[in-house]
């Protein structure tokens, strides 16, 4: 089972600063390439991992430090306090669609194939991108492709696809790429397809509220001096880690005491976000949009 190379391998595991008898959250297991190089690393220390893909447990690596759980990550501390593993030493988190994932085109991830419109990355979860597409109201549709896709000509898209599904149902990838041909800039397919895509996905898995609930319950899973790190691939989810990481909120809101006193949850340990290098670029160009962001609990 194929899926794609770890992103940011070396910074990511350079930045969680592991400690070899630690505790450590791999909240995106996917083909276990980061979990490997943590497992390495660790002596008597422990690696819980997750993810809600069931094809990722195929991947499960053979060693008794690891725990891997068919679980979205947003149940992360109810597994860890199930466990008696709290508080962790480190958290890591690659939010990317995996190549295993992409290259299916059952799973409907990707623009290349002509696939069932699903995008379900829990495949247990009934709602798909095929019920979106037939069964909610224009104007729900033009804000999940506004919002989650940033898609330019919203209204206009959202319009074509009531009119289209009010005589065929909407069932394939292909046949709503002809649906809504008309949207689509000429010369730009390929984005303008990945951000109407990405608004779909994004809706389907519910994958902003699911990162809010996790980085909340990042934080009160650390210790003091813990790290977190988590690479995002659009602006929606760096934008929420970003203002996490700020302040400890989503919403980029410093939070005062009764003293009107502000403080930062967390202390920065790259004022930038880290990208892939040149090498990584050309060896996996799927890294290209990736931003790592590395942070340690005060």
């Amino acid at each position: 089972m194929v899926y794609h190379e770890p992103v940011l391998l070396s910074e990511s595991i350079e930045g969680l600063a592991l400690h070899p008898d630690g505790i450590y959250v791999d909240a995106t297991y996917g083909g276990g390439g980061h979990a490997r190089k943590i497992i390495e690393k660790l002596r008597n220390g422990k690696l819980i991992a997750f993810d809600q893909d069931v094809d990722a447990m195929k991947n499960q690596i053979d060693d008794p430090r690891l725990l891997l759980l068919n679980h979205n990550f947003r149940y992360m501390k109810r597994f860890l306090r199930y466990y008696q593993l709290l508080p962790v030493d480190g958290i890591l988190a690659d939010l990317g669609v995996s190549s295993h994932q992409l290259d299916q085109p059952e799973r409907g991830f990707s623009t290349r194939f002509d696939g069932p419109l699903d995008l379900r990355m829990d495949q247990k979860k009934e709602l798909t991108a095929q019920h979106i597409l037939n069964e909610y109201p224009e104007e729900r549709l033009r804000r999940i492709f506004s919002m989650y896709g940033e898609v330019p000509n919203a209204t206009r898209l959202a319009g074509l696809i009531v009119q289209s599904r009010a005589t065929h149902t909407v069932t394939h990838s292909k046949q709503f790429q002809q649906i809504i041909a008309e949207c689509i800039p000429k010369g730009n397919q390929n984005r303008y397809l990945a951000q109407v895509y990405q608004a779909l996905r994004i809706e389907v898995n519910q994958e902003l509220e699911s990162l809010g609930e996790f980085l909340m319950q990042s934080l009160a899973v650390l210790k003091t001096d813990g790290r977190l790190a988590v690479i995002t691939y659009h602006s929606l989810e760096d934008r929420m880690v970003k203002n996490f990481i700020r302040t400890g909120n989503a919403e980029g809101e410093l939070q005062k005491d009764f003293f009107g006193k502000t403080s930062a949850p967390f202390r920065m340990i790259n004022k930038k976000p880290i990208t892939p290098g040149e090498d990584e670029l050309r060896d996996n160009p799927r890294s290209r949009s990736a931003k790592l962001r590395i942070a340690e609990k005060i």
